[in-house]
């Protein structure tokens, strides 16, 4: 290449990644997902616009699908098992029973609505049916949504993608003519199931590494920790397991151990989550003609709408009944069933196979997801409020970072008291912190001082303590008893991992 034509190409590059940052401001204001504008950016890049020309589905499923393996590796990595645990049968049962469900009634609607075969009508129901991470993911982490509530829609938005890529790989190959209902159940029991084993022995076996390695600088903790993510991904994938669901798993199980360097894993995790959304959505809306999309609105009008307003309802209603969950919440987890690049990335399989009618399937969808969006999005903080899934702001986290010392047998303990955090007014010497432990540095208004036991922390306080590496779980443990129950909290308590490091939102 041209060095001329290259720093044009970088020119254009970083003035699209620019405005596609800056556009996140405006999403936010407008109240609408980032994901449609990231998506008008694309429209505007392509053949109806600037004029740039791209056809290229292949590639586009490959990237598509490396872009949500980050998106759902960040996701899980962020999530508090702690509020996951209680409804992980709820989103599972979701996930699983849910979608089919989800597939069989639009499927049934589209065939018997619209002029298509038995093949085409399935595979507008699959791909149609997966609620995005995304989208969920950017719209929800917005909202004072409460804590468990919030995880269902989230937790389900990630297990539900692996069965519904093996439903539509399974409609769009030649397998088609042979496979027959338990056979697809069996192969989506099989990679779920692998898949979630993978990405927990590998995130275990990483962790361990991580913990007992003191690496020469802490920007290299990040790519350590999302490196042992994608190694699950890749491992599953030769496996013949769930890809995307080992990186979730992964990503989920590293969240929630003591990792070194946690918060700055976090920043890093959501910076290239970020990325992967913005040159995911873009490239996609460089895939889609508005030249055709006109053809395709009546029918994406009908799926949407059977997708929507019947399907969805439907299938909350028959797995989240059981469950005793409150006909409010399952109007809002119906109502927050977001689609995304997900269903998008998915309509690009039968184009790459080269399916009859699959560009008319990719436009059906494309419109679909734009158009619902628009309605759903910006709705959705009205519905939670009528629905009373919200709550007040959530309170801010007890953040607690670590650096091991590996040749002194140490580590750094790094915290910020955060707004409503009961370790104000406690003194240093209140902590009672293992024997060994030291709180060595106190930063407060910009001022820097080594405490005295009389010393009382503030909201705002920035706090190094030293200690022997062995102390550390009992060390965060201690801290976060205090931040929930003040001064008098006992010493051993009955609180989970995650709560050593942060408060439920």
């Amino acid at each position: 290449m041209d060095p001329s034509d290259l720093n044009l190409v970088l020119l254009v590059g970083t003035g699209v990644l620019i405005a596609a940052v800056g556009a996140v401001r405006l999403a936010s204001r407008a109240g609408l997902p980032t994901l449609l504008i990231y998506l008008a950016i694309g429209v505007a890049l392509g053949e109806s616009g600037l004029g740039l020309h791209f056809e290229d589905a292949d590639l586009v499923q490959v990237l598509g699908t490396v872009a949500l393996a980050v998106i759902l590796a960040e996701g899980g990595f962020t999530t508090d098992w702690r509020v996951i645990r209680p409804i992980a049968p709820l989103a599972g049962v979701l996930a699983t029973v849910g979608v089919g469900i989800s597939v069989v009634v639009t499927s049934s609607l589209a065939y018997f609505l619209l002029d298509v075969d038995v093949r085409t009508a399935i595979l507008l129901g699959a791909v149609a049916s997966s609620t995005d991470a995304a989208a969920v993911f950017a719209v929800l982490r917005r909202l004072p949504i409460r804590g468990r509530l919030r995880a269902t829609v989230e937790a389900e938005s990630g297990f539900n993608d692996p069965p519904v890529i093996i439903l539509v790989t399974v409609v769009t190959s030649s397998a088609w003519a042979d496979a027959g209902a338990g056979g697809i159940i069996g192969q989506v029991a099989y990679q779920l199931l692998m898949g979630i084993a993978v990405g927990f022995m590998v995130a275990r076996a990483g962790l361990w590494l991580l913990t007992r390695s003191a690496l020469p600088a802490s920007g290299l903790y990040p790519i350590a920790t999302l490196s042992i993510a994608f190694l699950a991904f890749a491992v599953a994938g030769v496996a013949g397991a769930s890809a995307i669901m080992a990186i979730y798993v992964a990503g989920l199980t590293l969240g929630n151990a003591s990792l070194p360097h946690r918060a700055t894993t976090a920043s890093f995790a959501e910076g290239l989550a970020w990325l992967a959304q913005i040159g995911l959505f873009i490239m996609l809306g460089l895939l889609a003609s508005p030249s055709r999309l006109w053809d395709a609105l009546p029918t994406a009008l009908v799926v949407g709408g059977a997708l929507t307003l019947i399907a969805r309802p439907v299938s909350v209603v028959l797995c989240a009944t059981p469950f005793r969950v409150p006909w409010r919440d399952q109007a809002f987890i119906s109502w927050a069933g977001l689609r995304g690049a997900v269903p998008i990335v998915l309509a690009t399989i039968p184009m790459s196979v080269g399916l009859p009618g699959a560009t008319r399937v990719f436009d059906v969808v494309f419109l679909l997801v734009v158009l619902f969006t628009l309605i759903q999005g910006p709705t959705l903080p009205l519905v939670a409020r009528r629905l009373g899934a919200a709550h007040g702001e959530s309170p801010r986290e007890l953040v607690i970072e670590s650096a091991p010392l590996d040749q002194l047998g140490g580590t750094l303990l790094q915290l910020s008291v955060p707004a409503g955090s009961r370790l104000a007014g406690v003194e240093i010497s209140e902590l009672r912190l293992p024997e060994g432990a030291s709180v060595a540095l106190l930063l407060r208004e910009k001022e820097i001082s080594a405490p005295t036991p009389t010393t009382m922390l503030r909201h705002g306080d920035h706090v190094l303590i030293a200690a022997p590496r062995s102390q550390r779980e009992d060390i965060e443990r201690r801290l976060a008893e205090i931040s929930v129950n003040g001064r008098l909290a006992r010493w051993y308590a009955a609180i989970s991992s995650p709560e050593r490091r942060q408060l439920a939102s």
